[in-house]
């Protein structure tokens, strides 16, 4: 099948609908809508085989970056400005909401629905397995890690930041402290060798992105310096005013 046609089927699959746009990006957009909506049931292997193709064939498209190919600005400390769904790294970290189910608003702007989204359906799944279990909300500042299917990377490690609503508090820097740090403490139980982070709190939660910023780099850094990790830790960012804040963070300090 082209990629046309596997985005066919797979519409037509989750939609029971012979009806589907004959251009290919309202296409996507439909697909991408109806696996943001979907529950997380069971289903069947042939969608997950047309899927996991398909998806494969959009991250390359969109170009994988490899972590070997990075500078690091400072030893084992790097930024990646772009798309955390095409970088090859261990693990990628995830800001996900305290169901931890991903993003049910169609075609979403957050990196949570992308994550998702380029991943596949059995990252819901798998989430939905694990909070099952679990029995309660995610609390803020703790984290969780997974499969990451699709992507480049090995494992997903998703953890939930801080939301402001008003003014920034001593105790949203704290829940933003507590998210590195939880995401680092299950990088080394999984012998993670990478990671990247994401602007955790930083989009629809509101968190300042300088504040925001030097919670990372000190965290990250304290970490590094306490526990004699050698792991490699990439900050992705999306926005150039991200990457200048990070860039002038790990030049001077």
């Amino acid at each position: 099948m082209t990629r046309a046609e596997k985005l066919d089927f797979l519409i037509q699959y989750l939609s029971k609908k012979s009806d589907i746009p004959t251009d290919y990006n309202d296409k996507w957009r439909l697909f991408r809508s109806l696996v943001n909506i979907r529950e997380p049931d069971p289903i069947g292997e042939e969608f997950l085989k047309v899927q996991d193709e398909f998806l494969k064939e959009e991250i390359a498209l969109k170009g994988v970056t490899d972590i070997k190919t990075l500078k690091p600005v400072q030893n084992n400390l790097y930024i990646f400005k772009g798309d955390i769904t095409t970088l090859n790294s261990q693990a990628i970290v995830n800001a996900a909401n305290s169901k931890m189910l991903g993003c049910f608003y169609p075609c979403h702007g957050c990196i949570d629905n992308a994550i998702h989204t380029y991943a596949g359906v059995q990252l819901r799944l798998e989430c939905y397995k694990i909070m099952s279990e679990q029995c309660y909300d995610e609390p803020v500042g703790s984290a969780k890690i997974t499969g990451a299917y699709n992507l480049p990377s090995e494992y997903i490690i998703h953890t939930v930041g801080p939301v402001v609503n008003t003014f920034l508090t001593k105790k949203h820097c704290e829940q933003l402290k507590s998210c590195y740090k939880s995401c680092l403490e299950l990088a080394d139980k999984y012998s993670i060798k990478s990671i990247a982070f994401c602007c955790i709190s930083t989009g629809e939660f509101h968190f300042p992105n300088k504040k925001a910023a030097e919670i990372a780099v000190k965290t990250v850094k304290d970490h590094i310096s306490q526990t004699g990790s050698k792991i490699k830790v990439i900050f992705n960012v999306f926005k150039e005013t991200d990457y200048d804040i990070y860039r002038k963070l790990l030049l001077e300090n």
